[in-house]
C-alpha cells in the first residue's frame, strides 16, 4: 500500500509540475505560489492578475473543474487569505487546484486548455485587455 501511495503521489506531482510550467506560458500576468518542490505533491495554487477569484471558479466550475480560491486555511471564508498576504503574493485571482487520486494527464490537458479562455473572458468582461 505505501509503495503504491508513494508513487501516486510522484504521479500527481508530475502532473502538478506540468501544471506549473504551464499556466504561466499559457497565461498572461500569471504567479504560481509556494515553492516548486517543498509542497505537497498534489496542489497548486496561482493568482491572475485582474480577475476575481470568484469569477474564475465559476467559470472552471461550469468546464467540470471543482477548485478552490484562496489557500486551504481560509478556504471556508471570502476573505482575502492571511497566509497568502504573509507571503506577499496577490490574494484575489487566486485558484488552487488540488489533484485527486487518479486524475490523468487528460484531465490537466483538458485544465490547460480551459484555463486561457476563462481567464481571459473575465478579465475582458472587467474591461482588462491581456
Amino acid at each position: 500500500v505505501a509503495a503504491g501511495s508513494a508513487r501516486e503521489s510522484a504521479r500527481l506531482a508530475a502532473l502538478v509540475d506540468r501544471i506549473r510550467t504551464e499556466v504561466p506560458r499559457l497565461v498572461p500576468d500569471v504567479e504560481v505560489i509556494g515553492d516548486p518542490v517543498s509542497r505537497a505533491p498534489h496542489i497548486i495554487t496561482f493568482s491572475c492578475l485582474y480577475v476575481e477569484g470568484e469569477a474564475l471558479l465559476t467559470e472552471l466550475d461550469k468546464a467540470g473543474f471543482a477548485v478552490s480560491s484562496g489557500s486551504s486555511c481560509t478556504a471556508s471564508t471570502l476573505r482575502p487569505s492571511h497566509v497568502l498576504e504573509a507571503m506577499g503574493v496577490l490574494t484575489h485571482g487566486n485558484v488552487r487546484v488540488s489533484l485527486p487520486q487518479g486524475a490523468s494527464a487528460t484531465d490537466v490537458d483538458r485544465f490547460l486548455a480551459v484555463l486561457p479562455d476563462a481567464v481571459r473572458r473575465i478579465r475582458e468582461d472587467a474591461g482588462v485587455r491581456s
